[in-house]
């Protein structure tokens, strides 16, 4: 086996309104070895909208895939094209959301109902691109949420040559149960997961859903191949501080303190205010920084009072320098 480890070991899942190219940015200072995602964006947004809005990234953020909604092989394909000639590291098709509007406009986990169509959305992806073509889906929907159901979805995406999947151990209620809902009513069945491992021993899979700490995560891991972690990462984002080292064996000596993060953030807090980026865009993403720890209220009410009166955060970030001093 070889000795280097592979990129989707561990990786924060795609999150709306969270994991913009902002969040990805403060969260390389913390992990440059975790893989990222994209927000998921519609296959519409990238070829009849902004391009440069949807699918802009700095290279720091790498690597990071893109992730795709849509129900149109050509359409999808010809997204990926545009993701692989801009530098994204994998692209990725999102068979797992199950809010409304999703579900009205048929792309997200309602596709999971149809094997054969999302195998062939997978297969043109591969025909178009180069880079690895991955999906996320649940283990089930109703009416398809049973073991043999998601063994018989893998199956089809095996034989379609799909890279990865990431798998989120939860069934995907359509109707009734939103979003949020969705993340936490449906109950884990993380032993589907591992069956899929069992059947399918030379297909990368990635176990997401639940997982609250780092060694939860490194548990899975003696089980699957990789572990994607969604709301800890953007709640609690310092525990990321020490992935590189503990996942990937990097050197104890690249961890940093939160002291050290703050100064890192403000040099990217002051690229970003240089195109015209407001610091409220940036800085919401980090009011997680000092969960759980001393000044933590402190530090998210401070950020929260005045990141939006301000054109410069750069005092605001000073001032929380300073004052993490006191809380070391």
């Amino acid at each position: 086996m070889s000795s280097v480890k592979p990129y989707y070991l561990l990786s924060v899942a795609p999150m709306m309104d969270w994991t913009d190219r902002f969040y990805r940015s403060f969260m390389r200072i913390l992990t440059k070895k975790t893989l990222l995602y994209t927000e998921m964006i519609h296959v519409n947004a990238i070829l009849k909208g902004d391009q440069n809005r949807f699918l802009k990234f700095h290279p720091r953020e790498l690597p990071l895939a893109l992730q795709l909604g849509g129900d149109s092989p050509k359409d999808l394909a010809e997204a990926a094209r545009i993701g692989e000639d801009l530098g994204y590291s994998e692209i990725n098709l999102n068979v797992g959301c199950p809010s409304d509007r999703v579900t009205s406009g048929n792309f997200g986990a309602c596709l999971m109902a149809d094997p054969s169509h999302v195998a062939n959305i997978v297969s043109k992806l591969k025909e178009a691109v180069q880079i690895p073509v991955t999906v996320k889906h649940r283990i089930g929907i109703p009416g398809k949420e049973t073991l043999e159901d998601l063994l018989n979805f893998v199956s089809h995406l095996n034989r379609a040559g799909v890279s990865a999947l990431s798998i989120h151990a939860r069934i995907a209620v359509l109707g009734g149960l939103s979003p949020a809902e969705n993340r936490t009513i449906p109950p884990l069945r993380y032993s589907d997961v591992f069956e899929v491992k069992k059947k399918f021993p030379n297909m990368p899979i990635i176990l997401n859903g639940g997982i609250k700490d780092l060694e939860s995560a490194k548990d899975h891991l003696t089980k699957t191949d990789g572990v994607m972690i969604g709301r800890m990462a953007y709640e609690s984002p310092f525990a990321f501080a020490t992935v590189d080292a503990e996942i990937w064996g990097e050197e104890e000596k690249s961890v940093l303190t939160r002291k050290e993060v703050l100064r890192g953030l403000k040099e990217i807090l002051a690229e970003y205010q240089s195109e015209g980026i407001k610091p409220h865009q940036v800085l919401r993403h980090t009011l997680g920084l000092f969960h759980g720890v001393r000044g933590g209220r402190y530090y998210r009410r401070y950020i929260s009072e005045n990141m939006h009166k301000v054109s410069d955060g750069t005092p605001i970030l000073d001032h929380l320098i300073e004052k993490s001093a006191e809380w070391v």
